[in-house]
């Protein structure tokens, strides 16, 4: 073996429990007793305060290189790997080109090469005009697609109109992929008032809780009616709960995600001027945060995902919500946000890795990711679930310092973070 990990405590097969982790050639080989006979080049105990899981898969990130300079790839893999995260799945738009064709994904992986700290894959983009490019974009290696209901904010990514929607699903069925959708409805969002100025309430009311309701019916319909996998990104209205519940019961083929921000902060706690806090669609009330978390204590909703959407400063400067980049940095403290609050609703290591770990790797068709087990990448990350940190924008390692989470003090942290049985990441100060 190349490497023996020992610890006290383990997350494997849905416990906690101690174990020793053999690996070889970046594969776990052998998950044993603490005190298993494991001859290996490196020895490694963990320090009993820490807990050894799975490296995080976050499946919903926005790396905007090539073409931009919100962030790119060296930035956003060392911020993944200082928070845990082993595997990225970028998506299909904020880039120049977007991911939309086969000669597109080329750039991007040229982009990609050599400059990640982290494994990192891509999700294909669905446009109206690009239906005839999706075979080929499967079988240059997307892991699924990608589509919006409502405008982008990127004219090279327009939206699928009612049509193009129901012939992309029938698409995507046929290949017996997965279709992420951005299931906002664009007709909803017309018809309500336009955010403008300082105050949240404005953006807020302009992107209602009938837009998600409105857009997760027509992707229910259109997947009852192909027999399509489809799947909601970053669900923030809770009144989409129910709906998600029926069609599960009927057999749709559907999951949904939701984000650590979602989960973490209410809007009547946004200040004035705070677009750092802008995302679409948006941070909701108090009550709807407590029925998230009651979605996914239900297994209602699948998995917590980032949906790391950097811009330029300027685009969140001036305080006005009427022209904000709608987007949330958080891709480095994202399990951690998520653990903070999760530990004080009485959840568990567990469902952390369940949520962040093993369901991600699963929606993105990653099946060698996302636990401890043998046969499995020795993907891992070694977490003091007890230690405490107050984040500083400026010392994230995203491109650039704007984040709502700069001087919230979080619960948790990421001291070692393996990539196929290689150390990627050590915090600086963690104990030996």
């Amino acid at each position: 073996m190349d490497l023996a990990i020992r610890a006290s405590r383990a997350v494997i097969d849905g416990e906690i429990r101690s174990a020793a982790v053999a690996v070889a050639d970046g594969v776990i080989r052998a998950v044993g007793p603490i005190d298993a006979e494991y001859p290996a080049a490196e020895q490694i105990l963990l320090p009993a305060a820490t807990v050894l899981m799975p490296g995080f898969v976050d499946t919903h990130v926005h790396i905007n290189e090539p073409g931009t300079d919100w962030e790119g790839f060296v930035t956003a893999t060392a911020a993944a790997a200082a928070g845990g995260i082993t595997t990225l799945v970028d998506m299909p738009l904020d880039s120049a080109p977007v991911t939309t064709t086969v000669d597109a994904l080329s750039k991007k992986q040229q982009a990609a090469q050599g400059n990640c700290e982290v494994d990192v894959s891509f999700w294909g983009g669905v446009v109206p005009d690009n239906l005839g490019e999706l075979a080929g974009l499967a079988a240059a290696g997307v892991r699924g697609f990608k589509c919006f209901l409502t405008d982008s904010g990127n004219a090279d990514f327009p939206r699928l109109n009612a049509d193009d929607f129901r012939s992309a699903v029938a698409i995507v069925a046929a290949m017996d992929a997965v279709l992420l959708v951005h299931a906002e409805s664009h007709h909803v969002i017309e018809d309500s008032p336009p955010p403008c100025g300082r105050g949240y309430a404005s953006f807020l009311s302009s992107r209602p809780d009938a837009s998600e309701e409105d857009a997760v019916a027509m992707v229910i319909d259109a997947a009852w009616e192909t027999g399509a996998r489809v799947h909601v990104v970053h669900l923030s209205s809770a009144r989409v709960l129910p709906m998600l519940v029926e069609a599960k019961r009927a057999g749709v083929r559907i999951t949904a995600e939701t984000c650590p921000h979602y989960l973490t902060f209410t809007a009547e706690e946004i200040p004035d001027g705070a677009t750092q806090f802008a995302a679409c669609p948006p941070i909701r009330d108090r009550d709807n945060r407590g029925l998230l978390w009651q979605g996914l204590a239900d297994g209602t909703l699948d998995m917590i995902v980032s949906d790391h959407s950097p811009c330029a400063p300027s685009m969140k400067a001036d305080g006005d919500f009427g022209r904000v980049f709608g987007g949330i940095s958080s891709l480095e403290v994202g399990p951690r946000a998520v653990w903070t609050v999760a530990a004080q609703r009485g959840f568990g290591l567990v469902e952390l890795c369940q949520w962040m770990s093993e369901r991600p790797a699963a929606l993105a068709g990653l099946g060698d990711r996302g636990r401890i087990a043998v046969g499995q990448r020795a993907d891992l990350c070694v977490f003091d679930p007890d230690g405490q940190h107050t984040v500083h924008a400026h010392a994230l390692r995203h491109r650039h310092a704007v984040t709502p989470y700069d001087g919230v003090a979080l619960r948790g942290s990421v001291e070692q973070t393996w990539l196929a049985g290689r150390r990627i990441y050590e915090r600086v100060g963690a104990p030996a």
